[in-house]
């Protein structure tokens, strides 16, 4: 007996790591959270699962030098 089952593919909106969007902006709201503390336990579970690490460590790269950028033009308008 053969199977006819064809292997599904995710959905449009899903939150998977074949899904790339969905991936990267999964990856951008763990970052933003992290850098708040603020964090549910089940979301850090579901985001172990569902992000790769790379685009955690390429978003919190492009985080911390937006946040630096920021602070040091803060600090030139206010001096």
């Amino acid at each position: 007996m053969a199977s006819d089952s064809a292997p599904t593919q995710p959905a449009a909106g899903s939150d998977s790591p074949a899904n790339g969007r969905a991936s990267w902006l999964r990856s951008v709201k763990a970052v933003a959270w992290s850098l708040l503390g603020l964090r549910k336990g089940s979301e850090y579970a579901q985001d172990l699962s569902r992000i790769y690490p790379l685009h955690v460590i390429v978003v919190g790269l492009v985080a911390v030098f937006l946040l630096v950028i920021g602070l040091m033009m803060l600090v030139n308008t206010i001096v």
